[in-house]
């Protein structure tokens, strides 16, 4: 069973940990670049603004967003935006993601998110979490893969791995950190084609775009080049 109540919390810390790290930024440094392409610390900072209010709007049951095009739009138009303008807003739309995951809903039906994507109203809330840790990452601000909680590393992989499983251009792959493994890519019958084996932080930075993977080891084959998320 998916605990939204622990996850809404989960998502409440994680907002705490990225607004306090990032109040020690001013403005020339949140308009440096951020680790994603094309976008500075002002672009993140905006988008996760904009992706709570659209979170919202997924559990009030609207669209996400009105289209791609106004999405991008709104990122773009808020990510030059002074740093204190910036975390006010950030904070105000986490506040109400946190009261519209508060009102009394249920969290079994079926919600649709960007692209024609579904999944249950109660996978909401870690859906938000995603969201601000790895985006918290992708400030460059000195929060690492590393430092991630290792029960939402644990439950990343498992989410990641299950998004590229029966992908047909990711062959049959077992993940493991040694510890603990998971299966992803194309059905195939018998042991899997692939076995990447390294640290969870590796794993996770791999299936999520942020690592190579250079510091995993691939018995079976080469490191797959997975498709965008």
């Amino acid at each position: 069973m998916i605990d939204h109540a622990h996850d809404l919390a989960s998502v409440r810390d994680a907002t705490d940990r990225l607004l306090s790290a990032a109040a020690a930024l001013d403005n020339a440094s949140a308009a440096e670049a951020s680790r994603l392409p094309g976008w500075s610390r002002g672009h993140v900072l905006a988008h996760l603004a904009r992706n709570a209010d659209a979170l919202v709007n997924v559990l009030e049951g609207r669209p996400m967003y009105s289209s791609a095009a106004a999405r991008d739009a709104d990122i773009e138009r808020d990510a030059p935006r002074p740093l204190d303008v910036q975390l006010a807003d950030l904070r105000a739309t986490a506040d109400r993601f946190q009261a519209a995951g508060a009102a009394p809903a249920d969290w079994s039906r079926t919600v649709e998110l960007r692209n024609g994507v579904t999944d249950a109203a109660a996978r909401v809330p870690f859906r938000r979490w995603i969201e601000v840790e790895l985006h918290h990452v992708d400030l460059g601000i000195g929060y690492e893969l590393e430092e991630l909680p290792e029960a939402f590393t644990e439950r990343e992989i498992a989410f990641l791995a299950d998004r590229f499983a029966g992908h047909p251009e990711v062959p049959s792959t077992r993940l493991t950190d040694t510890t603990r493994a998971w299966s992803t890519g194309s059905a195939a019958q018998g042991a899997p084609a692939l076995t990447v084996t390294g640290p969870a932080p590796d794993l996770l930075g791999w299936l999520a775009g942020r690592r190579d993977g250079a510091a995993l080891t691939v018995t079976g084959g080469p490191l797959p080049a997975l498709p965008p998320l």
